[in-house]
């Protein structure tokens, strides 16, 4: 059983910053990267910023520049600095474990997911 727990969410106003969290228990030895997607309403879920184990990372064209993803292995947490946030990235923010091969992530755990919310 794998569980992811997230934290670090809520309400900044544009131009703010937040940092998000995530740990990961469980079987996760086969997993070699932690992603975060969000999820706007009426919108499909996005994969915002990839991190694998050897700490190469990859990130959504919107979010460049802005945010940053890393990683404590020792702890199997991600975190997701967000800076010069825009109302554009408010959604529900969603932390993941899966691999990542041939060129391409594939989640394979969730967590509950952290509500972002940014005013104008």
């Amino acid at each position: 059983q794998v569980q992811l727990v997230e934290s670090g969410g809520g309400l900044v106003q544009a131009g703010g910053s937040l940092r998000l969290s995530c740990t990961a228990s469980g079987s996760i030895f086969r997993m070699n990267a932690m992603g975060w997607y969000r999820q706007a309403p009426g919108k499909q879920r996005e994969l915002v910023a990839r991190i694998t184990n050897g700490g190469t990372t990859n990130y959504a064209d919107s979010v460049k520049g802005r945010f940053t993803i890393s990683r404590d292995s020792a702890k199997n947490t991600v975190y997701l600095q967000m800076n010069s946030l825009k109302p554009e990235d408010t959604a529900v923010y969603y932390c993941s474990v899966g691999q990542f091969y041939s060129g391409s992530y594939y989640p394979g755990y969730w967590g509950q997911g952290t509500q972002v919310t940014v005013s104008s």
